[in-house]
């Protein structure tokens, strides 16, 4: 079992950045592959980045290619989510999420594990 908690969401203006991270709980956290995913109102939970077990594997949905960065210190059982030059679009609940696959998952339903969601809010 993988709990998933996130923080650093908030209220931005257009422009600006934010950093989020996820805290996971468990001794096999190096083991996963972590992703973020977004879920805007009236809108499907879509994939933002993922990371493999090692940090060298990353994808990035096109929206957010050269904006935002994905990592993780597996010695601190974290994955964070750097989001540089912010769009009134990006506004969402951003979703931590952990699968026990081998290789980086781009689809929620490969997700194991999930955290609660916190709101980014990116005003014009």
């Amino acid at each position: 079992q993988v709990q998933l908690v996130e923080s650093g969401g908030g209220l931005v203006q257009a422009g600006g950045s934010l950093r989020l991270s996820c805290a996971a709980s468990g001794r096999t956290f190096s083991s996963y592959v972590m992703g973020w995913f977004r879920q805007a109102p009236g809108k499907e939970r879509s994939i933002v980045a993922t990371i493999n077990w090692t940090g060298g594997t990353t994808y990035y949905a096109d929206s957010v290619k050269g904006r935002f960065t994905i990592s993780r210190d597996n010695a601190k059982n974290t994955v964070y989510l750097q989001m540089n030059t912010l769009k009134p679009e990006d506004t969402a609940v951003y979703y931590c999420a952990a699968s026990r696959a081998s290789v980086v998952r781009t689809i929620a339903g490969a997700y194991d594990y999930w955290g609660q969601g916190t709101q980014v809010t990116v005003s014009s």
